[in-house]
Parts: structure tokens; C-alpha cells; sequence
């Protein structure tokens, strides 16, 4: 009997401790619109993508003018099967270094849009816990997931602290 009196008492002190607890929320997504730093980071991953591409598109410009001539070539009779099998297989390599090439690109973007965010997000969630742990809030949670919080009561906005804690104006 003891010890049912006792496991009651502690169920009690959790229930009554979860429901004193105070939760906060905040719209990530805004946070980071607003931040100048996410600006500069995307501009400079824009320019960064923009120099690739360019490399990639006069890469393809060139294998498709190599394509016009190789038509061109067999078209004229005036090559022998033995080079334009060689023309074609050149074209082929080139084909291939191009997609190489794309794949190379689409990596090297992720790995720059990671390094440029990487020290945003850093902060920005140093901000949100440091933010919780002055407020007391046992949780933080983010709005910007569609219909992922129906319903908060008792919940506050952190999005102006956290904004004010960051130097967004």
C-alpha cells in the first residue's frame, strides 16, 4: 500500500510538472528570410552556381557543334568509316565528361550551400536555445511546417527575441 501511495505521489509531481512547463514557437523559415546573412549566402551561392553553369553550358555548346560537324562529315562521304568511328567515339567521351561534369557541379553547389549556411544555422539555433534557457521553455517549436502545430495554449512567440538576440532589425 506504501509503496502504490508513493508511485501516485510521483505520478502526481510528473503530471504537475509537465503542465507547468512553458513552450514557445517561432517561424524558422521568416527567421532566416530576415536575416541579411542568408541574403549575402544565397547571392554568393548564386554567383558560384553561375560560373559552373557557364563552364557546363559552353561545354555542351561545344560537343553540339562537334555533333553538327560529325553530321555533316558522314553525310559527305569523304571520311572513312575508320574516323568517323573515331569522331564518334570522341563525342561519346565528351558526352559523358559533360554529365561527369554535372554531377561534379550539383555536389560542389551543396557543399557550398552547407559551408555558407552551416555558420547562419549555427547561430541562429545557439540564439533559439540560449533564448529558451533565459525564458525557462521546455520546448521551441517551429511554425513553419505547414499544420504542424494546430493548437498552442499557453505558447509565446519568439520569433521578435530571437530576432532582437540576432541583430535583425
Amino acid at each position: 500500500m506504501k509503496k502504490i501511495t508513493l508511485a501516485l505521489v510521483a505520478l502526481l509531481a510528473v503530471f504537475g510538472s509537465v503542465s507547468a512547463q512553458k513552450y514557445g514557437h517561432l517561424n524558422y523559415g521568416n527567421l532566416l528570410n530576415a536575416m541579411p546573412a542568408v541574403k549575402d549566402a544565397d547571392k554568393q551561392l548564386e554567383d558560384f552556381q553561375k560560373a559552373l553553369v557557364a563552364k557546363g553550358e559552353e561545354m555542351s555548346t561545344k560537343l553540339k557543334d562537334g555533333y553538327l560537324a560529325f553530321l555533316k562529315d558522314q553525310q559527305s562521304g569523304n571520311f572513312s568509316p575508320a574516323k568517323l568511328q573515331e569522331r564518334q567515339a570522341q563525342l561519346e567521351a565528351e558526352q559523358t565528361a559533360i554529365q561527369s561534369y554535372e554531377e561534379a557541379v550539383r555536389k560542389q553547389i551543396s557543399d557550398k550551400r552547407e559551408a555558407l549556411l552551416k555558420p547562419i544555422l549555427d547561430r541562429v539555433n545557439k540564439a533559439i536555445e540560449d533564448t529558451a534557457k533565459e525564458k525557462g521553455f521546455a520546448m521551441v517549436f517551429d511554425t513553419s511546417s505547414f499544420n504542424a502545430i494546430l493548437f498552442a495554449k499557453d505558447s509565446e512567440d519568439l520569433f521578435p527575441v530571437i530576432k532582437t538576440k540576432l541583430g535583425i532589425q
